[in-house]
């Protein structure tokens, strides 16, 4: 069976966000990945497994060694999906906030 990974379920996980900021430093090998969490290599070689098929992660073999390389043209696509929202809220943040001083001044 062949499933599709959802790329915002990938990144709900907090090993792999933490594993895409590792990563997103450096290209890595799964063992230096797996070297910073307290999990089950195979447990860290799951999370990477999803992470590439969203696409968030590449591969590139040098010898015997697999890297895994931070894709930034897939978190791109990830931010430009967000960026609607965070300008949604900042304006509402910035309603509040000249609500408030209004609310202030009149103390």
């Amino acid at each position: 069976m062949n499933l599709r990974r959802d790329v915002f379920q990938a990144i709900a996980d907090p090993t792999r966000r933490a594993i895409l900021l590792l990563v997103a430093a450096q290209s890595m090998t799964a063992g230096a990945i797996a070297a910073n969490f307290d999990t089950a290599r195979p447990t860290v070689s799951k999370h990477l497994q999803i992470l590439t098929e969203c696409e968030l992660l590449q591969q590139e073999q040098h010898g015997r060694e697999i890297y895994y390389h931070f894709n930034a043209k897939k978190m791109k696509e990830v931010a430009d999906f967000i960026e609607p929202f965070r300008k949604m809220w900042d304006d509402r943040f910035n309603k509040l906030e000249a609500v408030m001083k209004k609310y202030k001044t009149k103390k």
